[in-house]
């Protein structure tokens, strides 16, 4: 049995290698194993995982430096969460949506980031993109109020940014989608979260009634989207202008890579000696069975592939300032598709995993009801950015702000 005590203790020297960044999600993985019933019962990542989190740095992947932060590649972080995936795909992705947006504060007003990490860096933020908010401007900001649903990880946060739609001054006189960052003391957090999969999210509502949000903790998503926020101004670095759609999609999509790879793993290992139980031939002499494992291993190797290869250009995008539209679309879509093409693996993996598959505890089943809970997220639903991407190959205007 691993322990905590042998996760490196600290990640705040001065230099951190990426590497071992990496290596330290690695020596993560078996402990999330123990953790991942315990964390699925309680609805919610365990205190001591945000906490072996914090100490291993994995939250200032993409923080600034200027508070602590170590501005680092995306790719960095997605392989921390596809890494953490294999041990707990629910605590990974609670790492990776909450540790995002310690890179969207930097996009916001420089205030911001005063706000949130000004008295301590490690304070972390939660988030529901979703347009449930009401905001009615008034001097110096806004009153907000609002309901939202899905805000994972929002138990171990102090802050949370919500979604809502609004008219703006300089816009076409259609609402369009802002940002409000709000502290924990102007919201209630209500306990919704039973479902089938993702269950160590703990993805609650999130009620907000009457409260003043400050015109800098209002983030327009149109600046995000044309690499023209309040922040850049002061965030200069390469890694803050990438579009947000790009990194924060990846976000979402990630984790499904390595929940998939610990399945194959064991799907392998229970087949190698498993028999069938009326004729006693071993399953793993079955062609049907031989031929299923290898469209899995061509699937997942497609993803990391493509994942690696998109995520450098995105680095090399983010230095030459170079974002056509078109191969945005592309990219966009990349990402979008990537859950269902981990969705067609497992459901192969689950059909072939027999009778005891269905019993609670069952690791084949958790990635398939993990994975598939996934793919109902709106940003992996590959439709809406496929039909988009489609409409610009035939010489059509872009029509989506997601990229």
């Amino acid at each position: 049995m691993v322990s905590v005590a042998q996760v490196p203790p600290s990640a705040s020297d001065d230099v951190v290698d990426p590497g071992e960044l990496i290596s330290r999600a690695r020596q993560m993985v078996p402990i999330l194993r123990e953790r991942e019933a315990e964390a699925i019962r309680s609805r919610r990542v365990p205190e001591e995982t945000i906490a072996d989190f914090q100490r291993a740095g994995f939250f200032k992947v993409l923080q600034p430096k200027q508070y602590g932060g170590y501005e680092m590649s995306p790719a960095v972080y997605c392989e921390i969460a596809k890494t953490l995936a294999e041990g707990c795909m629910g605590s990974a992705w609670v790492y990776g949506v909450v540790a995002v947006h310690n890179w969207q504060l930097a996009l916001f007003h420089p205030q911001v980031a005063e706000d949130v990490w000004g008295e301590n860096p490690a304070t972390l933020v939660s988030s529901s993109y979703m347009p449930g908010g009401k905001p009615t401007k008034v001097e110096g900001g806004y009153r907000f109020s609002g309901r939202w649903a899905f805000s994972s990880g929002s138990d171990h946060c102090d802050w949370v940014i919500l979604g809502a739609n609004m008219v703006a001054e300089d816009g076409d006189g259609k609402p369009e989608p802002y940002n409000f960052l709000i502290p924990r003391s102007d919201y209630a957090i209500v306990d919704t979260w039973d479902t089938m999969g993702l269950r160590p999210t703990g993805s609650n509502d999130i009620i907000i009634e009457d409260v003043f949000v400050p015109e800098h903790r209002v983030l327009r998503e149109r600046d995000m989207f044309e690499i023209a926020c309040p922040g850049h101004a002061e965030n200069k670095a390469a890694l803050y202008h990438i579009p947000f759609a790009q990194v924060f999609n990846r976000t979402v999509s990630t984790t499904s890579i390595g929940a998939l790879r610990r399945a194959l793993e064991v799907f392998i290992d229970t087949t190698r000696e498993k028999r069938t139980t009326y004729t006693g031939q071993k399953l793993a002499n079955d062609p049907t069975i031989q031929k299923a494992v290898a469209d899995v291993m061509l699937i997942l190797n497609d993803l990391e592939l493509r994942l690696a290869s998109d995520l450098a250009e995105l680095d090399a995008r983010a230095q030459s300032g170079d974002w056509p539209i078109e191969r945005r679309a592309q990219l966009g879509h990349h990402t979008t598709a990537m859950v269902s093409r981990c969705v067609e693996a497992i459901d192969a993996l689950m059909l072939f995993s027999g009778g005891k598959a269905i019993y609670s505890g069952n690791v084949i089943q958790r990635a398939f009801l993990d994975i598939h809970c996934a793919r109902a997220h709106v940003a992996n639903n590959p439709f809406p950015y496929a039909r988009n991407l489609g409409g610009l190959a035939f010489g059509m205007e872009n029509d989506c702000m997601d990229l």
